[in-house]
This record gives C-alpha cells, sequence and structure tokens, in this order.
C-alpha cells in the first residue's frame, strides 16, 4: 500500500499588501459582481483575466431557469478573453463574491468545472495562472490551477 497526501499552498493577504496590479485585478473581479445575472441563487460572482500583455478581461455569473444552462464568472471571462485573444496567455484571475448587496468574508473558491477550465488555460498557454480569492478578511493566493486540482486529467490522460 501506498499513501500520499495532497496539499495546496494558499497565501493571504490584506488587501493593503498586494502589489498595485493585483489590487487592480482584484478590484475588476469586485466590479464584475455588478453584472452578474444571479435572479434564482442571489450570488453574484465576477472574475477578472490579466493577459500576458497586462489587458484585464472581466465577466460574472449568468444564470437561466433552465439549470444547468447558466454559467460560471470564472469560465465567462477565460472563454471571452482566449477567444478574443488566442495569442495571449491568461496569466492572472482574480475571483469575487457577494450576497446580499456585501461582499463575503472567506473567498470561494472555483468549482471542479471552472478549476478544470483554468488549468487547460494553464496547459494552453503554457504557463502558470495565479489565482487570486477576495474575501474581505483577505485575499487568498494561489499560484497555479494543479495547487487547486492537484489529481487532474490533461489532455496528456487522453494519449
Amino acid at each position: 500500500m501506498r499513501e500520499y497526501k495532497v496539499t495546496c499552498r494558499i497565501t493571504v493577504y490584506q488587501m493593503d499588501e498586494l502589489s498595485a496590479a493585483d489590487r487592480e485585478l482584484v478590484n475588476a473581479a469586485c466590479e464584475a459582481t455588478k453584472s452578474s445575472y444571479a435572479p434564482y441563487s442571489h450570488f453574484r460572482v465576477g472574475a477578472a483575466a490579466r493577459l500576458s500583455d497586462g489587458t484585464i478581461f472581466a465577466g460574472s455569473n449568468q444564470e437561466a431557469a433552465a439549470f444547468p444552462s447558466g454559467m460560471c464568472a470564472e469560465r465567462t471571462v477565460l472563454y471571452a478573453a482566449q477567444a478574443q485573444h488566442p495569442d495571449k496567455k491568461v496569466v492572472a484571475l482574480a475571483i469575487a463574491a457577494q450576497t446580499g448587496g456585501h461582499f463575503l468574508d472567506d473567498p470561494i473558491t472555483p468549482c471542479g468545472a471552472c478549476r478544470q477550465v483554468i488549468l487547460e488555460a494553464e496547459d494552453r498557454g503554457k504557463c502558470d495562472i495565479r489565482i487570486l480569492l477576495h474575501g474581505t478578511k483577505g485575499i487568498h493566493v494561489i499560484g497555479n490551477a494543479r495547487e487547486l486540482l492537484p489529481l487532474h486529467f490533461t489532455s496528456d490522460n487522453l494519449k
């Protein structure tokens, strides 16, 4: 028998401890929650992606009455960025959520489907994507999608 221990490294920062570029990205994710269409869950999520040239794309979750036809904020922004700039790498992704008009104290993490899409964006760009998760008590920073999805499935598994 063999046993493995899987860990995830998370560094927690206060907003004023982040670089100006990271604060800008987190603020863009917070702002993106305003464009969320969440009439059913009332759970508004915003995401912002920074491309290798510094361009920031923002997106939000979009719900539909015919569940599960909606789309998470992370996939919305990554798909838009990659569709409009296929030659640019995504280098950072910030995520924020609010409910009842208030941002959450503790950050949310991407769902499993979004983790897979972030991982594939890393593979596509051949670079890590720093992930910044906004919470009013602190910003959790994770080095890449493999930290969030350690037992991952990639195109290599299809070979």
